[in-house]
């Protein structure tokens, strides 16, 4: 399996745990304060577990394909994707238009970040 799957794929996993250990506890109104910090981190963990080695794994510093600016543009826009089926699946919480627009722009931000360099030296003779 090619570098950027492996990376993004990892990203896209610990990112699923990640939000669960930021957001989940929203549904849980009854935990006191404490049990939801000391779930959220036992969450984090896993996401930790996952996240370090997609960065390791897909930097350039260790023969990947992706500068760390890449690495964490990738990840903001997987956030944002994962968080959005979340809020509508789990919280219950329906997406505004404001927010479509919003994660569009990170997207196109992402699209530059990654391949901006590539059009450009295509677009000039």
């Amino acid at each position: 399996m090619p570098q950027a799957v492996t990376t993004v794929a990892l990203l896209i996993a610990s990112n699923v745990f990640m939000t669960y250990a930021w957001y989940y506890h929203l549904k849980k109104p009854a935990w006191p304060l404490l049990t939801a910090i000391i779930v959220s981190w036992l969450i984090a963990f896993v996401e930790y577990s996952l996240m370090v080695p997609a960065n390791r794994y897909g930097h350039v510093s260790q023969g990947g394909p992706f500068t760390g600016p890449q690495l964490k543009i990738i990840q903001e826009a997987i956030t944002l994707t994962v968080f959005g089926v979340f809020s509508a699946v789990v919280l219950r919480e329906k997406l505004q238009w404001t927010d479509y627009v919003g994660g569009g722009l990170i997207f196109a931000g992402a699209f530059v970040a990654l391949f901006g360099k590539d059009l450009l030296a295509r677009a000039t003779p």
